[in-house]
């Protein structure tokens, strides 16, 4: 700011203010009795005129030099700048709600058409459960996907060693019921069968679920086992090849129906049909068990698999029937067969689902700010001067990477642009950084 004006505007005299003498005595100012008389409408003195003008004028080029000052900081500030503070009204959009869905199994595909076991199981583990891998248990990469087992809520189908209550098949039965089930039922009941005591259960590895089964995104694929020349309970790897051609799909009915809440989340009935081609026979379909996409559950009644695909359940008491490799090989055999609605083999289908909390902040970058870099090769010789001549008056930077820093200026997040971004005095840049939480 220039003092000098300051200082001239202030030894000039102000009118209807007593002068100084010489001594520094108030002059006082003549009495209106005293003074002459004017007419109405006189003008001012030529005086006073020239002393408005002149402050007038010092006044305004006060002002000029006052703006010109602060355009100068601005500019230093914004050609220098490091951070720019984000607008928390403007810039920053919170609590953004969306819901994302990726294909369930290995590599977010959505198509399982391999099916392998893995020797690693104990003997003790596979009387409760299978474990289903993706690939071949000895090659890298391969890791489970989902896994089978076999519930029956007296202990049948198992071998209890003289305790029944002890079995493996009850303990399957009594957790799931204990996990999906509200408070006082005892049992499962579909609308294939009512009330049932024998059920199979394929859970998916809670990994790979994010949140849970998309509903309506499932298909599964269940050969029929009838006239099998292999032992459909046997502890084998890999695609069973039963001699039967037919195979069933099933999905939930979430197309044509809305779920029924329970304490275990939303449910939905498991009923033939396929994802593309829906419920069939959807005015009365064939009901096989109990969809729980918030816990990724499907519970089959067994009674319904017996019935229509032949599975032929054990339920004899003190027998280790291994029921639960009957799913298995159902499910793994479906594969070695071509689906005619895809020309493809049949696989199992399905994909998880997840409500992605974002923030957004948008990156405001004016075309005088950032054009200029930290980057050492930017620069050359011991004055720092401009690696790229044709900088000297039309810098250029690419920008690359958006940090995100708190108020103590500590890195907390960055984000990567797909690609570098050109950025001059020429060029303004709007840039949205996503965060998901």
């Amino acid at each position: 700011m220039n003092f000098k004006i300051l200082e001239k505007l202030k030894q000039l005299p102000r009118h209807g203010v007593p002068s100084q003498d010489s001594r520094g005595q108030g002059i006082p100012p003549t009495s209106p009795a005293s003074a002459s008389p004017t007419a109405a409408g006189a003008t001012v003195s030529p005086a006073v005129n020239s002393i408005n003008e002149q402050v007038q004028q010092l006044a305004q080029q006060l002002a000029n030099e006052m703006v010109a000052e602060q355009a100068q900081m601005r500019g230093i500030a914004r050609l220098g700048r490091t951070y720019t503070k984000f607008d928390m009204v403007n810039d920053v959009v919170s609590k953004q709600k969306e819901t994302v869905t990726a294909g369930l199994w290995s590599d977010s595909i959505a198509n399982l058409t391999t099916f392998f076991t893995s020797s690693t199981q104990t003997n003790s583990q596979r009387q409760y459960y299978v474990d289903v891998l993706q690939g071949d248990p000895a090659t890298d990469g391969s890791v489970i996907q989902f896994s089978v087992a076999y519930g029956h809520a007296a202990g049948s189908g198992s071998n209890s060693v003289g305790q029944l209550n002890d079995s493996p098949s009850k303990a399957i039965y009594s957790q799931y019921r204990q996990l999906l089930l509200n408070p006082g039922n005892s049992r499962f009941t579909t609308a294939g069968s009512g009330s049932t005591d024998s059920i199979y259960v394929i859970n998916f590895k809670r990994n790979r679920l994010r949140e849970r089964l998309d509903a309506g995104n499932f298909e599964l694929p269940l050969r029929f086992l009838s006239g099998s020349t292999h032992n459909v309970t046997s502890n084998a790897s890999g695609s069973l090849n039963v001699s039967s051609s037919v195979t069933y799909t099933l999905i939930d009915d979430s197309s044509v129906s809305s779920a029924t809440l329970g304490d275990s989340g939303k449910i939905y009935n498991i009923v033939s049909g396929s994802i593309n081609g829906g419920v069939y026979n959807s005015t009365s379909p064939d009901y096989y068990g109990l969809a729980y996409p918030d816990h990724g559950v499907l519970i089959l009644d067994a009674n319904m698999l017996d019935g229509k695909l032949s599975y032929s359940t054990n339920v004899s008491s003190s027998t280790e029937a291994n029921n639960h490799f009957r799913l298995f090989h159902s499910v793994s055999g479906s594969s070695l067969l071509t689906n005619p609605a895809s020309s493809d083999p049949y696989g199992f289908q399905a994909r998880n689902s997840e409500q992605i909390t974002s923030t957004h902040y948008f990156v405001r970058v004016k075309n005088a700010e950032y054009n200029f870099s930290n980057n050492p090769s930017y620069v050359t010789g011991s004055v720092g001067q401009l690696a790229q001549t044709s900088f000297v008056n039309d810098p250029k930077t690419y920008v690359t990477t958006v940090g995100l820093y708190n108020d103590q200026r500590e890195l907390l997040a960055v984000a990567k642009l797909s690609k570098p971004l050109l950025k001059s005095f020429s060029r303004e840049a709007l840039i949205r950084v996503k965060l998901d939480f």
